[in-house]
C-alpha cells in the first residue's frame, strides 16, 4: 500500500518550541520507563547521541532549504527557532565569517521548566546546536560557553567560518 503523500515542509507549519513540547512530552515518561529498566545514564547517553545525529542531518537538509551553507543562509534559518517569539536575540555581529549573537530569553528553556523537566532541556534541545551547524557546514564552528536552560542569563552564540574556502558549497 502506498504512504499518503505529506510534504515535508509539514513541520514548518508549526514551529519549533511546539516541536519540542511535543517530543518532551513524550520522550519524557518514556526515559523514565526506559530508565527503571536499564541504567539511566546509559539511557540518556542513547538519547544525546541520537539527538546529535538527528540534528546533524537536520543541518545538512537545512542547507537544501535555505538555498546555501553561508553564515547569512544559516542566520536567515534563525527565524524557525524564533517563530512565536520562542526566542530573543539580538545580534552582536553578522558577515561572511562571524554571526555572534546572544538569546537573552529562551522560551525552549521556560518551556522545560514548566513541565518539570529542566535537566532534560540541555538533552533535547542545546545538545543539538553544534551538531546542526556541523550538518550544516563543516567549516563553521560554534563556541557556547553559557545557557540560559542552565541557569545563565543569556546564551552566547559565537559562530566562526574556519579559514578556507569561501564558497557557498550550495550553489555549486
Amino acid at each position: 500500500m502506498d504512504k499518503p503523500f505529506l510534504p515535508r515542509d509539514r513541520l514548518h507549519e508549526v514551529g519549533v518550541l511546539t516541536r519540542r513540547e511535543i517530543e518532551a512530552r513524550i520522550l519524557a515518561p518514556f526515559i523514565e520507563a526506559l530508565a527503571t529498566e536499564f541504567d539511566r545514564e546509559r539511557v540518556l547517553a542513547i538519547l544525546r547521541n541520537t539527538i546529535i545525529e538527528v540534528a546533524r542531518t537536520q543541518g545538512a537538509q537545512l542547507v537544501t532549504a535555505m538555498g546555501g551553507d553561508s553564515l547569512e543562509h544559516f542566520n536567515q534559518s534563525l527565524e524557525y527557532w524564533k517563530r512565536g517569539g520562542a526566542l530573543e536575540i539580538d545580534v552582536l555581529e553578522q558577515n561572511n565569517e562571524r554571526l555572534s549573537f546572544n538569546v537573552n530569553r529562551c522560551r525552549y528553556a521556560e518551556m522545560y521548566r514548566a513541565l518539570g523537566i529542566p535537566e532534560l532541556g540541555s538533552l533535547l534541545s542545546c545538545n543539538r546546536d553544534f551538531a546542526l551547524i556541523q550538518g550544516f557546514n563543516p567549516e563553521v564552528a560554534l563556541t557556547r560557553t553559557q545557557t540560559i536552560m542552565e541557569g545563565a542569563p543569556f546564551c552566547n552564540f559565537r559562530y566562526t567560518r574556519q579559514a578556507g574556502d569561501e564558497t557557498d558549497h550550495a550553489t555549486e
